[in-house]
């Protein structure tokens, strides 16, 4: 409905469309004001009163220059009662009750821009109030600022329950985009749609308090009126306290009103997701914290990444890897400030989360990547995920051509090959049938990582005891030879299936979000670039073993092999982390993906462990060889 109306908005004339956006703002501020210039049909400001009449009038002269629609005789006697009921003095209630049905048809004859694009950056807002409204209306939104005392009219007290009742979000962006004519409120066109409607969010609810938001909150979770009410971000905007009183009692509709302004995430799609539900958790495990309920607050915490933020992971990590880092390391570090019990502190990381939210809005809301943007992705994704299973297949493969045991070749290439046509049906699933969920995605990755990389410790250290034995080609034939037939030989084929699935489960993932931006060719190119690069690789690496003396060989991969272990363990452990499996403590420390490396005290020790236990092995066994001889 936006997307129409911001279509049909844009194809009228910039001056037709400006006339709309004046006079609904014009009836709006009647709705909201007229109470301050008539009570029980006396004048109690003859100023506002003459402002009333002024605007009435106005009103109707604008509605004059309008085009014709169906709706514009209804609007214009509407617009007429109005005027006559503000001339007669009539009740506040039916003035405003004439002024939002006139708005309300103005919108309809009339589409124009209603509601923000996403949810609106309330942190951002608060920013911007301080920088440029708080010295008329005062810090707190009373219109008690420093500038106040010498304007006429006086600045509006954001905090007037009554005035706040009666006004929309709309109400306000609109005030902030045109102004007010024959006030000192000025028009902030050079704050972005964006900025604008932040700043209107926050000034909407500085009328409301924590407790009133919170049984919002509650209202929100348990009246399936909530939801239909304020099924969207239009409706969030549009409709004012009063309006929410036709569904509500009143003090109802006011908690629901200081709930849905202050976290407008809650109906940005209908039924959050992405984002909206990222910041809507994040939300929740604040308050959560705050009251001390600590189990709930963690549970909301792990919710907004895997439910929230994870599912567009993918995407993001696509089109902008640093920004991935950034948003990826804020929320270990919310979740272990949670986890600490230490609400200051996820306080802080949740207002920078927000902001790098802010900027993945903004990225993910550019138009589709250019072809070159997808070639290049899908090339590297490629190479990055694809790189890791090659050295351990190739590793394989290697080996059991140096152990002259081609039967086992067999069961090694069975596994990857496998692992491939899984990888497809995956894509298929997701693409199709499922959605695999974000816990499923990082349990898959974690358990896959640790066990490989315990297969691999085991292959690594019996691979470096084995590099300085002599006879080898006696000791492969008469010992690896019958060890490899059976349970060997599964273990092989486990190992090449574990080692390429979890890496093409991930590519999977990225290639879906790199296809939503409709490059197919570019993607494809990508994609078989990629493949000629590794099919390179892998020759190379096959070629060099080939030549290479087999004690030196075994001694080279042995080493090769424990450092992937290590690389994939420290994977594993990250990744069970942002399923929730095990705790997060962040350090200071760098971030390098490719090792495996991550700044959490868990992933660390984890890699330290394994690197004592290779270190100890590979230790142990050159003492042994000297002892020996």
């Amino acid at each position: 409905m936006m997307i129409c109306a911001g279509a049909l908005a844009h194809a009228q004339s910039g001056e037709q469309g400006a006339d709309a956006r004046q006079l609904w703002q014009l009836l709006d501020y009647v709705a909201v004001d007229y109470s301050g210039a008539v009570q029980g049909g006396e004048i109690v400001s003859e100023g506002e009163y003459a402002e009333m009449l002024e605007f009435t009038d106005t009103a109707a002269s604008r509605l004059q220059a309008l085009p014709v629609t169906e709706s514009k005789d209804q609007i214009a006697a509407l617009v007429q009662n109005l005027g006559q009921a503000v001339r007669d003095k009539a009740d506040a209630a039916r003035v405003a009750e004439l002024a939002h049905e006139a708005n309300a048809l103005l919108l309809k004859a009339y589409p124009m821009p209603v509601a923000p694009a996403h949810a609106p950056d309330l942190q951002a807002g608060a920013r911007l109030y301080a920088a440029q409204c708080a010295s008329c209306h005062g810090a707190k939104g009373a219109g008690d600022g420093v500038a106040a005392a010498g304007l006429d009219p006086a600045p509006i007290a954001f905090t007037d329950a009554e005035r706040a009742a009666s006004r929309s979000v709309l109400a306000l962006y609109q005030v902030i985009s045109q102004g007010v004519e024959g006030t000192s409120m000025p028009a902030f066109a050079e704050l972005s749609d964006d900025e604008r409607w932040a700043l209107a969010f926050f000034a909407g609810g500085m009328a409301y308090d924590d407790a009133m938001r919170e049984r919002g909150q509650d209202l929100w979770n348990k009246d399936p009126k909530a939801k239909v009410l304020y099924g969207d971000l239009e409706a969030i905007a549009t409709t004012s306290q009063a309006e929410a009183s036709r569904t509500f009692e009143p003090d109802a509709a006011r908690d629901l009103t200081a709930f849905v302004r202050a976290e407008p995430s809650v109906a940005a799609a209908g039924d959050p997701s992405g984002l909206s539900l990222a910041r809507q958790r994040l939300g929740e495990s604040l308050r959560a914290l705050r009251k001390g309920e600590h189990a709930s607050a963690s549970s909301l915490a792990l919710s907004a990444y895997l439910d929230g933020f994870e599912p567009i992971e993918p995407m993001l990590g696509a089109r902008n890897p640093r920004l991935l880092t950034e948003v990826e390391d804020a929320m270990l570090a919310y979740r272990s400030a949670v986890g600490k019990r230490d609400a200051a502190a996820a306080e802080q990381v949740a207002g920078r989360l927000d902001g790098l939210f802010g900027q993945v809005d903004a990225e993910l809301g550019q138009a589709q990547a250019a072809p070159l943007t997808t070639f290049l992705g899908a090339l590297t994704i490629l190479l990055r995920e694809g790189l890791e299973a090659l050295l351990i297949v190739i590793g394989i493969v290697a080996f059991l051509k140096k152990a002259d045991r081609p039967d086992a070749l067999k069961a090694v290439h069975t596994g990857w090959v496998l692992a491939l046509v899984a990888g497809a049906l995956t894509w298929v699933a997701a693409t199709y049938l499922v959605t695999i969920s974000g816990a499923s995605r990082e349990l898959t990755e974690g358990l896959g990582s640790l066990l490989a990389a315990v297969v691999l410790l085991g292959v690594g250290l019996w691979m470096h005891q084995k590099s300085a034995a002599g006879r080898w080609q006696a000791y492969l034939h008469q010992k690896v030879s019958g060890a490899m037939r059976r349970r060997s030989a599964w273990g092989l084929f486990a190992l090449a299936f574990i080692a390429v699935y979890r890496e093409v489960f991930e590519t999977v993932l990225f290639y879906s979000a790199l296809a939503t931006d409709g490059n197919g060719a570019a993607l494809l190119a990508g994609f078989g670039a990629a493949v000629v690069l590794l099919a390179l690789i892998a020759w190379i690496l096959l070629r060099t073993s080939a030549r290479m003396p087999i004690g030196k060989f075994f001694s080279l991969t042995s080493i090769l092999v424990a450092l992937l272990a290590i690389v994939l363990t420290g994977k594993g452990v990250s990744a069970l982390q942002e399923a929730g499996w095990i705790d997060v403590l962040p350090v200071a420390a760098p971030r390098i993906e490719i090792l495996g490396v991550y700044p959490t005290l868990q992933t660390l020790a984890a890699q330290a462990v394994v690197l004592l236990v290779v270190a100890a092995g590979f230790g142990f066994q050159r003492r042994s060889r000297i002892s020996k001889g």
